[in-house]
């Protein structure tokens, strides 16, 4: 049976070898490109278009035209490919369409080496796009799937290979089009159709591997899997700038990555077994993170096909309907009343299947987070993770940190980490204010502003458990002394750096400490010169938790705020404000950049956070103890014991 796919939505390839056959209103170009694990095209020589049009298992046309085979043997992919999507264009300087608006729709089908249809999708609701990428077929769970993209660039394909990672877009896509108009007048049939028997895709001379890796990955929108939108309840759109970059940044040498653990073969009908860690990475918890990132795009994507289709029934009904009472003789009677039950039985109809193979994928994705959640290292685990409970503080930096869970209104049970790259690369602003949201408006401003502070606490407290003995200290700024009761955990385990810092002095003397410190690190990096650092320096990382800014901060404590959020993450100190916007609304705009620098997470559920794939409002979820549990006093217990040891 065919998947007839709508944007985002996927099917598992039951074959390997395939034809993806383009129809189009016009003569387009088509091409492909491989990605690797992250999606990244590594070079000119991961692209298959007419200019080269043979890769190692792909091979596409060498002219625009109406219509294309693209031959395709997943099997013969050199391991290192993981993604290959599947590029139209409309050829420019020949006299024909611009944008795919002014033709018909392109049609693109994956098939069988016999010609059987697989998945089809229709890529409508383009208009000013002369490039788009029109479908992937991708590794998952050991096996291929396909996914319909239908992602447009008005800039054509320097914007679409650029979008990928590509250095040197612009040149190369010119070097596509020059290509194209050499070969235009020239007119062939599309091949023939292809048979099982010997007909492998030829494999194009060049070593296996399409080419090294680039020395820095393109980097992704954000430091962390969500983009922060600067009002509450709204979610920002997906901002370009390449795909989500998962190297590790303490990562210097190269050595091929350890092999994931495989699930038990599927029975036949059968989704495959999940099994935690089958990412690809250099250790266990590289892996863990990279299959997390894998759920929270595939999570993102099923929900969008969905919505995208239930969007599409509801229109096609309204269409049929307009068409059908048209016709006054049809406003009366029983014609229209049939026609209204006809058109809202096909929108039943759509929804039905669509609300299917919705339930599918989040039945997979949700048996795979019953087998992840109980193995995440502590770093990436709930505080009700039995993990916590035997936790040594390591030797080393893990790769990321968890700042709770997030989830979308389809099926609110199904939670995913919402994990951050450590060191920080953005100070983090814990909201307390009653008008972020209408969940926070339902609580009184002590109760909320006190919740804000708890989770600033436990989100200090974990960072303090996941860095190694000495290398992370935490300062606080508590000017009227408010913070007490949260901030008690902390105290008594001695952990701070300092007491909590009072009134208009101690908020000074901690900017003024820290402050020296930046410039201090800054001007010995820029120098070159480590080693005349002062020896009193502490040169480990720094996080400052300020509560119920700003007051008991003056101007001059503003600027030094602000100075530190803007240059502190680079050398090492990084911010955690717990602060309500209203109370800073004196300042004006001038504030405006400081909150646009902080990752704005809440102290209750709130839909805030956007995916950088298809935007969706995310709903996040506050890291929380269990009630009664002594988890976090056990912790900090553990993290001042080892420092004992370690003799800090």
């Amino acid at each position: 049976m065919t998947a007839e796919l709508v944007r985002g939505q996927n099917h598992t390839l039951p074959q390997t070898r395939l034809e993806i056959r383009v129809s189009a209103g016009s003569p387009v170009v088509a091409g492909a490109t491989l990605g690797d694990e992250n999606g990244v095209v590594r070079g000119a020589e991961w692209i298959a278009h007419p200019g080269s049009p043979q890769l190692p298992g792909l091979e596409v046309s060498q002219q625009a035209a109406a219509g294309h085979r693209l031959a395709v043997d997943l099997e013969a992919l050199p391991e290192t490919v993981h993604r290959v999507t599947v590029l139209l264009a409309l050829p420019v300087g020949v006299g024909g369409p611009t944008r795919f608006g002014t033709t018909a729709a392109p049609f693109v089908a994956v098939t069988g080496l016999d010609g059987t249809e697989i998945a089809t999708f229709t890529l409508t609701g383009l208009d000013a796009e002369s490039a788009v990428s029109a479908l992937e077929l991708y590794r998952r769970q050991g096996a291929w799937k396909v996914r319909a993209v239908g992602q447009g660039y008005a800039a054509g394909l320097a914007e679409m290979l650029a979008d990928q990672g590509l250095a040197g877009a612009a040149e190369l896509a010119a070097s596509i089009q020059e290509a194209v108009a050499r070969s235009l007048a020239r007119s062939v049939a599309p091949p023939p159709p292809r048979t099982p028997e010997g007909d492998r895709v030829r494999q194009a001379s060049g070593p296996s591997d399409p080419g090294p890796a680039p020395a820095v990955p393109p980097q992704p929108p954000a430091a962390s899997p969500v983009q922060p939108t600067a009002e509450p309840g709204t979610a920002s759109a997906p901002t370009p700038g390449g795909p989500i970059n998962y190297a590790h940044p303490r990562r210097q040498h190269a050595a091929p990555p350890t092999p994931p653990p495989t699930a038990p073969p599927a029975q036949p009908g059968q989704a495959a077994q999940p099994v935690a860690g089958d990412a690809t990475g250099w250790s266990m918890d590289e892996r863990l993170y990279n299959q997390i990132w894998g759920m929270f795009e595939d999570l993102a994507r099923a929900a969008a096909a969905y919505r995208s289709a239930v969007d599409f029934a509801e229109s096609r009904m309204d269409q049929e309907l307009d068409r059908s009472l048209s016709d006054p003789r049809n406003r009366i009677g029983g014609a229209g009343d049939r026609a209204r039950e006809e058109a809202r039985a096909k929108r039943d109809e759509l929804t039905a299947r669509a609300r299917e193979v919705l339930d599918r994928d989040l039945a997979q994705l949700a048996a795979e987070a019953a087998v992840v959640e109980p193995a995440l290292p502590a770093a990436y685990a709930g505080w009700d993770n039995p993990v916590w409970h035997a936790h040594r503080i390591p030797m080393e930096l893990p790769m990321a940190l968890r700042l709770g869970d997030l989830h979308l209104p389809e099926r609110t049970g199904l939670r995913i980490p919402l994990l951050v790259r450590l060191p920080l690369e953005r100070g983090i602003w814990v909201d307390s204010g009653r008008t972020a949201s209408e969940a926070a408006a339902l609580l009184d401003s002590d109760r909320l502003r006190r919740l804000a502070m708890e989770t600033a606490v436990l989100h200090a407290a974990r960072l303090l458990a996941v860095y190694p003995p000495g290398e992370f200290s935490v300062h606080v700024i508590d000017p009227a002394g408010s913070a007490a009761g949260p901030l008690a955990p902390l105290v008594d385990a001695c952990v701070l750096a300092g007491p909590p810092a009072a009134g208009p002095q101690g908020v000074a003397s901690v900017l003024a400490h820290l402050t020296r410190r930046v410039d201090l690190v800054q001007m010995a990096v820029r120098a070159g010169a480590a080693d005349s650092l002062p020896p009193d320096l502490d040169t480990g990382e720094q996080l400052l938790v300020v509560n119920d800014f700003p007051h008991g901060f003056d101007d001059r404590a503003v600027t030094q705020l602000r100075y530190l959020a803007d240059e502190g993450p680079a050398v090492g100190v990084h911010l955690l404000m717990v602060a309500d916007r209203e109370d800073a609304s004196a300042y004006g705009p001038v504030l405006d950049p400081l909150w646009r620098s902080l990752l704005r997470i809440t102290p209750v559920a709130d839909n805030h956070l956007a995916d950088p794939w298809v935007g969706h409002a995310w709903t996040y979820e506050p890291p929380v103890t269990p009630p009664g549990s002594r988890v976090l006093e056990q912790v900090l217990a553990a993290v001042t014991a080892a420092r004992r040891a370690a003799g800090r």
